[in-house]
């Protein structure tokens, strides 16, 4: 199978999971974690650990694959080598065609509501799509002309984005009143169902550490330091929110920060730092939320390739999608593919947000607890080279894939909150189906061949 250059070393890989991650999430979901917890802050805390038990011991799970192959395609080569091929077809599918374009529409709608923040354009909603529009476009463009580029840009985008969660959450552990959140607890609040939908807001938050995956052959030394970036950078991650929302919610009232919804990241800034203050502020998160759209481009438009190159059987138009530019180190026709998949999905988040289709969640939401299932399959596969012998510690071949799996299992459980859950799981199941009948037929004109 054909391998690419070796672009990206441990800090970038580092930077591309807590990039895609912090910025995508944090800054325009908690509101929605508050809304779902009632204001409860201390119970907000408590679905974020929760939900980082899914990516720190899946990231310990996907570690221990990714440091016996050195194969590009990330997750679908992981399905392809130790589960079977067709797996690995449906998988492919549903990241290309739900996954990946889904997280790409909603993030570049939140660049274009920070910049109307920024200039005073709140509630243009026709504005801020065009903005999303206008920006994932010029990703798209940058990551095709030049690996380096997007890679530099991720760097440059992470380092950004941590300032204003720093300030935020030190200035708010030492100037607001962290013990009088914490400590209003709600029985009933406890006791209900109703904090359940954080979960999905959660695990939108944390999304993004498996795609770091699908460069893994363009990574130096990828089986030393995928393995380190996928644990390092999600511990990361956990404690740097939990900072965040602690302190952001000692600075502002909880049921401020609900009723301000996206704009309260201002807000908070302007109390701190008044109206300039504010604004460099709101530019740093810019940067952030730029920063995450740029990361998940720079995974997603190498996966058609991935797909590609492993025959016209595993996906249609291989001969013209698995070309690459070696010149730029991008397969330039597989970024061109991902671009107009992206318009489309990005259609329907318009329909879905314009007519409140989906309250308080988004078309993303649903696919990346999807995500969490499929990958259960991958868990399991841990467990079963354990138990041959190929790992020889029980935490790491029975422990750590235990724990993974109670993890997908509670972000699942929020999911389920979501009234249209079944509609759009089903959607995803459809796209898998499809891609198996499609598997199915090729591989059998492929023998026949």
């Amino acid at each position: 199978m054909e391998k690419g250059k070796r672009n990206y070393g441990l800090f970038t890989t580092i930077t591309m999971i807590i990039g895609i991650c912090i910025g995508s999430g944090i800054f325009f979901k908690s509101d929605n974690i508050l809304s779902a917890t009632g204001g409860n802050v201390l119970l907000g805390v408590i679905v974020f650990v929760l939900g980082a038990t899914s990516i720190i011991f899946g990231g310990l799970c996907i570690s221990e694959l990714a440091a016996r192959t050195d194969c590009p395609g990330g997750i679908i080569t992981y399905m392809e080598e130790f589960v079977n091929e067709k797996f690995a077809c449906g998988m492919g599918w549903f990241q290309i065609f739900v996954y990946y374009p889904t997280v790409i529409a909603v993030v570049s709608w939140v660049v274009g509501i920070y910049i109307c923040i920024l200039f005073g354009l709140e509630g243009k909603f026709e504005i801020q799509m065009l903005i999303g529009f206008i920006y994932f476009t010029f990703i798209f463009v940058l990551n095709s002309l030049s690996a380096k580029l997007g890679g530099g840009f991720q760097n440059f985008s992470t380092v950004s984005k941590m300032i204003p969660l720093i300030l935020i959450a030190v200035l708010g552990l030492l100037f607001g009143n962290p013990v009088e959140g914490l400590k209003n607890t709600s029985a009933s609040t406890l006791g209900g169902a109703t904090w359940l939908a954080a979960i999905g807001p959660v695990a939108f938050s944390f999304d993004g550490w498996t795609i770091s995956t699908s460069i893994a052959a363009e990574i130096r030394d990828s089986k030393k330091n995928l393995p380190r970036a996928l644990i390092i950078a999600p511990i990361f991650v956990l404690l740097t929110y939990v900072a965040y929302f602690i302190g952001v919610s000692s600075l502002l009232e909880p049921q401020k920060i609900i009723e301000l919804q996206d704009a309260h990241v201002y807000v908070v800034a302007e109390r701190l730092f008044g109206s300039i203050g504010a604004q460099i502020i709101l530019i740093f998160v810019i940067i952030a939320v730029m920063g995450t759209v740029n990361g998940i481009i720079l995974g997603y438009i190498r996966l058609p390739y991935s797909m590609a190159i492993r025959g016209n059987k595993m996906f249609p138009l291989s001969e013209k999608l698995s070309q690459h530019n070696d010149k730029r180190g991008v397969p330039v026709n597989s970024a061109i593919f991902c671009y107009i998949v992206t318009i489309i999905w990005y259609a329907i988040h318009y329909v879905t947000v314009k007519f409140n289709i989906l309250p308080n969640s988004d078309i993303s939401e649903i696919s990346i607890v999807m995500s969490c299932i499929f990958y259960l399959i991958l868990y399991y596969k841990v467990f079963t080279l354990y138990r041959k012998g190929e790992i020889h510690s029980i935490y790491k071949g029975v422990i750590v894939p235990i724990l993974a799996t109670i993890g997908s299992m509670f972000i699942l459980s929020g999911g389920l909150q979501n009234k249209l859950f079944f509609i759009y799981a089903a959607i995803c199941i459809m796209v898998v189906l499809i891609s198996f009948l499609y598997y199915n037929s090729h591989s059998k004109s492929s023998k026949i061949q």
